[in-house]
């Protein structure tokens, strides 16, 4: 059995792909500081799998405390990094923390890769590299432009970082350009945990509809889009979980020809954010209080993916459209507003 170390397991993403990982036999271990996560997140995902997952409360971007992780796990045969700080606005706003954050914890881990031997590496990248492409949908071989945020800088230096990495090293890599994951597990035992106010558009909704905020904002309806506001590929996190999971078995299976590899997941449509509006409206029965404001800086106006590439070698699949999205999203957000001890624990990590 591959023991795989997920950076960012308590996070939104790799919580789902710690499921997805278990379900198809890997051994799995965590690393999360929960700074910008929950670790009661890890109790949905021992409902689930029926696994308690080790997590390791440790910031990488502290070589030593990285270090030890290592040394206690020589066994180590795969790494699944999404550990990064994420808000568009934010990195607007704190340009520095985001640099420092998010390439330090990278090197660090590739310096452990590199000591430690470990052979197949797969990271989380984003389609911000591509920033505002000319041509839509994007392929892996469209060139990226300029990013829109420091936030898509880090992507796009992160993923020149492992590329020259993988050039020197044995390690096999892969990077993951994805699109906008949202929804829930079906089971409805992990979801989207925002700290603070949600940053991303679904949890936004969800909040707004269940009384968290009083209102939600459009930033803006005046782009070049069918109803003037941002175009995005909103694809489901369990399909997005499941796809690390084949990246993986990609790599194990000698199939990759070269040494870096990149691929695009997306639903391969493209949703405006009043569209979504509408999608989320139809399944949960409920008006949602919103009111267009200005534009956001750091917004790509419109993207969408071409996901062949990955449905083809990959074997990717997608399993969820858009109402599925929407709907697990929603039963989400009652169910951390049920659990009512959970709900308050939250509050009391917030505070």
């Amino acid at each position: 059995m591959s023991k795989i170390l997920v950076t960012g397991g308590c996070g939104y993403i790799g919580s789902h792909t710690l499921v997805d990982l278990v379900e198809n036999g890997f051994e799995v271990i965590s690393v999360d500081n929960n700074s910008r996560s929950n670790p009661l997140i890890l109790d949905g995902v021992e409902r689930i799998t029926g696994k308690k997952i080790k997590n390791y409360k440790v910031d990488l971007c502290n070589f030593d405390d990285t270090y030890a992780i290592f040394q206690e796990n020589e066994d180590i045969t795969g790494i699944i990094h999404f550990a990064a700080f994420k808000s568009v606005g934010e990195s607007v706003a704190h340009p520095i923390m985001y640099f420092e954050n998010n390439l330090n914890s990278l090197l660090n881990l590739l310096k452990c890769v590199q000591e430690f031997k470990v052979p197949y590496f797969v990271f989380s990248s984003s389609c911000t590299v591509y920033g505002n492409p000319d041509v839509i949908p994007v392929t892996e071989n469209t060139p990226p432009k300029p990013a829109e945020s420091p936030y898509g800088y880090t992507k796009q230096m992160g993923e020149q970082i492992i590329s020259e990495f993988s050039k020197v090293n044995p390690t096999q890599c892969i990077l993951l350009r994805y699109f906008n994951p949202v929804g829930a597990h079906p089971s409805i035992q992990i979801g989207e945990l925002p700290i603070g106010k949600p940053a991303n558009l679904v949890p936004a909704i969800t909040q707004t509809a269940i009384g968290k905020l009083p209102q939600m904002q459009v930033w803006g309806n005046d782009y070049d889009t069918r109803d003037g506001s941002c175009l995005r590929d909103y694809i489901h996190v369990s399909d997005i979980a499941h796809a690390h999971t084949l990246a993986l078995q990609y790599l194990i299976d000698g199939r990759t020809m070269k040494s870096c590899e990149v691929f695009n997941l997306g639903s391969g449509n493209g949703v405006t954010v009043l569209e979504a509006i509408k999608a989320f409206e139809k399944v949960s029965g409920q008006q949602l209080n919103y009111v267009i404001g200005p534009r956001r800086p750091g917004d790509v106006v419109a993207i969408y993916a071409n996901n062949e590439y990955a449905v083809t070698e990959l074997g990717w699949h997608i399993r969820f459209d858009l109402e599925d999205m929407m709907d697990t999203a929603w039963k989400w957000e009652q169910h951390v507003k049920q659990d009512e001890s959970f709900f308050h624990r939250q509050n009391a990590k917030l505070n």
